[in-house]
Formats: structure tokens, sequence, C-alpha cells
């Protein structure tokens, strides 16, 4: 129920037919009769640098969750932001402090991170490409890199923005062997898409699959569907997967902290959620 003490966290973004979030958050909201609700608003980029300011002067914004186009752009809208956000390049969450400022944090990553890891999949001391360095590819690189693997390959059609990304990793983590340029999979542990490729029928891959290894643990970021054609082809290699709502799913916890609620864990999120396609 909706009411006048309701408070409102924004999911922007364009376009908003793929939003997940809404089904995942207000599902619990309800359960645990917090008044609180998750409302997707689709915001064009070259309507962002108004509409960020102007929805967070209302009284009853909790909070704001930042997806494409504007992960980037955002950056430059805000007080201040995390390391994470800094390193990445990128945010997804903002909040007002009391004082007005304008604050920014990054969980993409966290999330892909810790969902690799609760599946099983040691992240220190190991061989990962990441393709796609925008903003949520930048996140999970800095999120990766946090744990110590050995190497760490970075690809975008943008050579710049991954030439961007690996200075900013090289610069933070040193010992880290950075690679940029090349999105072969091939001798690599964990093979990750963080690009926008499956959310059409019809897109290519983002890499050569038959170069990913049956050992290799293969990521996605594309929340269309449960699984994408991506995934699919690297099942059927033998790789074990993650897909896109897991790193949803595993970031909400901490999305909730940010905003000020008690948190949960990814498996009552699941529990509760009313996902549809």
């Amino acid at each position: 129920m909706i009411t006048g003490h309701t408070s409102v966290i924004a999911h922007i973004g364009f376009p908003t037919e793929t939003f997940k979030a809404p089904m995942i958050y207000n599902p619990y909201f309800e359960k645990h009769d917090i008044d609180t609700i998750v409302v997707p608003m689709g915001c064009r980029s070259e309507d962002f640098a108004a509409f960020l300011p102007a929805i967070f002067s209302l009284t009853n914004i909790r909070g704001a969750l930042i997806t494409m186009p504007h992960k980037v752009a955002v950056l430059g809208l805000l007080d201040a932001v995390s390391t994470t956000a800094a390193i990445s390049g990128a945010c997804n969450a903002v909040k007002r402090t009391e004082d007005g400022k304008l604050v920014g944090d990054m969980f993409d990553g966290e999330g892909f991170a810790r969902g690799v890891e609760r599946k099983g999949q040691a992240i220190k001391g190991k061989d990962i490409l990441v393709v796609g360095s925008g903003g949520v590819g930048s996140a999970i690189a800095a999120s990766l890199a946090a744990r110590a693997p050995r190497s760490l390959k970075l690809f975008d059609v943008n050579l710049a923005m991954a030439e961007a990304l690996g200075a900013r990793l090289s610069r933070h983590y040193p010992a880290l062997d950075v690679i940029v340029g090349s999105k072969d999979p091939d001798g690599c542990d964990i093979v990750v898409n963080a690009t926008p490729l499956g959310m059409k029928a019809g897109d290519p891959m983002p890499m050569d699959i038959t170069r990913i290894a049956p050992t290799a643990f293969v990521g996605e970021v594309v929340l269309k569907k449960e699984t994408t054609a991506f995934l699919d082809a690297a099942i059927q290699r033998g790789c074990r997967v993650q897909v896109g709502l897991d790193m949803l799913f595993e970031q909400i916890p901490a999305y909730l902290e940010f905003f000020g609620f008690p948190t949960t864990t990814a498996d009552e999120l699941r529990a509760v959620a009313t996902i549809r396609y």
C-alpha cells in the first residue's frame, strides 16, 4: 500500500524494460513492512543531467539506483564518491546526506565477486578476462582486482576506455598484471561478459567461445533472461556459469545498507522475488 508516508527509491536508466530490481526490492519491502517503493524511471541520456538533481529535490526520495546508460555520466553530478566508484569510473547508487550532498557508490562489482565466491570459485591467484570496460565492466574489474588475481585482461571495442581502466587499476594495484587489448579467453580461469551483447536476439558473441576452457568459470551481466546465448554456449562446453541476476541478488544487501535499511541475504531476496521476463 502506497501512502503519503511512502519513500521512493528511483531506478533510473533507459530503456526500463529489462529492469529487474523492482521485482526484488518491492516484495522484500512488503514482506518486512518497509514503507518504501522502487520505481523504474526511464530517462534518456540527454535529459539525465537535469533529471538527477530534480529527483533529489523531492522530500520523500530515499535514494536512486543508477543503471545504463548513466553509470559513468552520474559521477560528474555528485559531490563525493566512494573509492570503489572512483576506481570503477562509474556509480550505481546515489543518496542525499543530511547536509544536502549527493554521494555515490558502486556495487555491481562487489555483487559479481560475491556471487563467484559463493559458487566456490576462487579469485585470488587466478587469470581473468573481462570484456567490456564501461560502468559495469569497470566495477567488476575493480572488485576482482581487490581480491588479488594473478592477471586481469581487459578488452573493449573502445580501446581508450580499456586503457584508462587499466591505468586506474595499475595505479591502485601495482602488483597486478594488467593486460589491455585482447579478448582471447584462452588460459583464463574466469571469463566475464560485461557488455550489453546478449540483450537482443542475434547479437554476436562477446568473444570466441571455442577458446574458453571447459574448466573456466564464465560470468554474465545481461539481465534480459535467465541464461543468454553466451552462457548457453559456455554450459555446452562444460563451464560453470553465473547468470546476470546472480550479480543483482548479491549486491542488493549492500545497497540496502547504503540506503540505511537493515541488511539481508541473497537467499532471502530470491525467496520473495517475483522475477518476470
